[in-house]
């Protein structure tokens, strides 16, 4: 038995029932992108998604072969993190500490003790304007160049020639030992970039440097009942590498797809879980509608030789982990609801889920798809589908 899942990062649809709550009342990532005339997803029409509950815009199947459904969020956030630890099987009560005016002396004191170098910046900032407003002091200093969002983040940007990766990985590390407890923030981000001032780039070198779950997850429970765990992307990264079994780092949506072509034809016994961030990392916090609506269009393309390479009794989910609405105000991400597409050649065609209170619903299932012993929250669907 082989199920894949894919995240298509921060492909919401909107209508959170607590959006106004996060500032983010009328957000829809996945409309904005039709609303541009350019959206072409014929096979994800195919599995239903203008089927689902409230996406009352688009070409309705009248004869969708997946499982549709709309996932709202439980936990208190709006970030990768806590969306993954969700939607595997971990509702997070509360937020994770985010930093708009800066991080305190104290945290930055005792980073540049154990580092040895200065730091820049200290506020929020859009990554690749970071670079741009203190790049060239970077270079001439050494200085690193710290910041964050409007999620729990603390990220450090640093020139390959300055630094080298491996040593901001360290730094990095440094950082997550001092983030903890009151100061835990979900991720710390290694951020290197090449090039000449004003002409920075950022590579695809970067790395997540995440909490560990506290509790257990699906991916643990399925390791402990000796099924294979692949993370494609940052889904490493996101767990601290907990329930994994084997990984391959993030080098973009179309090499992660490749990947993806190359697993469908091994042999395994467990999950392929992916991560594609080039819609929230490239596009949505840059606010580039075009951009996020032509990578939807190449994810669709993917998915048809996906679909046509699986086997008879493989599983297929696609949902997203949280919203960045590239034509809403500001440049974070945005609290809305997520779609879930399900596929098996085994499965019913044409099953609505729903509306489900939770992305744990998901883990839930894939539990009761491996007939394994289960530790997390949500409430399984595969009944509705056999």
């Amino acid at each position: 038995m082989r199920a894949f899942w894919i995240v298509l990062d921060s492909a919401g649809i909107g209508n959170a029932p607590d959006a106004e709550a996060f500032g983010d009342e009328g957000s829809n990532t996945w409309k904005t992108c039709y609303d541009s005339g350019k959206l072409h997803i014929p096979n994800m029409e195919k599995l239903g998604i203008y089927n689902i509950d409230e996406m009352n815009y688009g070409d309705k199947s009248l004869s969708p072969i997946g499982c549709y459904g709309r996932l709202h969020e439980k936990s208190m956030g709006k970030d990768t993190t806590i969306g993954h630890w969700e939607m595997a099987g971990m509702i997070s009560p509360k937020p994770f500490p985010v930093y708009p005016d800066g991080f305190p002396k104290d945290v930055l004191d005792e980073f540049r003790k154990q580092t040895g170098r200065e730091v820049l910046c200290n506020k929020p900032y859009s990554g690749t304007e970071v670079i741009k407003a203190y790049g060239r002091e970077h270079l001439e200093t050494g200085a690193l160049i710290v910041y964050t969002s409007a999620d729990s983040v603390f990220k450090i940007a640093a020139h390959e020639g300055v630094v080298p990766v491996e040593t901001l990985y360290e730094y990095c590390k440094i950082a997550r030992k001092i983030l903890m407890g009151a100061h835990a923030v979900a991720r710390v981000i290694a951020r290197p970039f090449v090039g000449q001032y004003p002409n920075f780039e950022r590579t695809d070198r970067r790395h997540d440097f995440s909490l560990v779950p506290p509790k257990q997850t699906v991916l643990d429970d399925l390791k402990d009942a000796g099924k294979d765990v692949i993370g494609v992307g940052k889904i490493y990264d996101i767990f601290a590498g907990k329930g994994i079994t084997e990984t391959t780092a993030n080098h973009g949506n179309k090499k992660n797809m490749e990947k993806v072509f190359e697993l469908q034809k091994k042999d395994f016994n467990g999950l392929c879980y992916i991560n594609l961030v080039d819609f929230d990392m490239i596009y949505g916090h840059r606010r580039d509608i075009l951009g996020y609506t032509t990578a939807l269009n190449e994810f669709d393309k993917d998915l048809e030789i996906f679909l046509a390479n699986m086997r008879d009794d493989d599983v297929l989910f696609i949902t997203a982990d949280h919203g960045c609405d590239p034509g809403y105000k500001g440049t974070d991400h945005t609290r809305e609801s997520v779609p879930l597409l399900g596929y098996s050649k085994c499965w019913k065609q044409g099953v609505n889920i729903g509306t489900r209170d939770t992305y744990a619903d998901i883990a839930a299932t894939l539990a009761q798809i491996f007939e394994i012993e289960y530790h997390g929250d949500g409430t399984g669907f595969l009944e509705m589908l056999k």
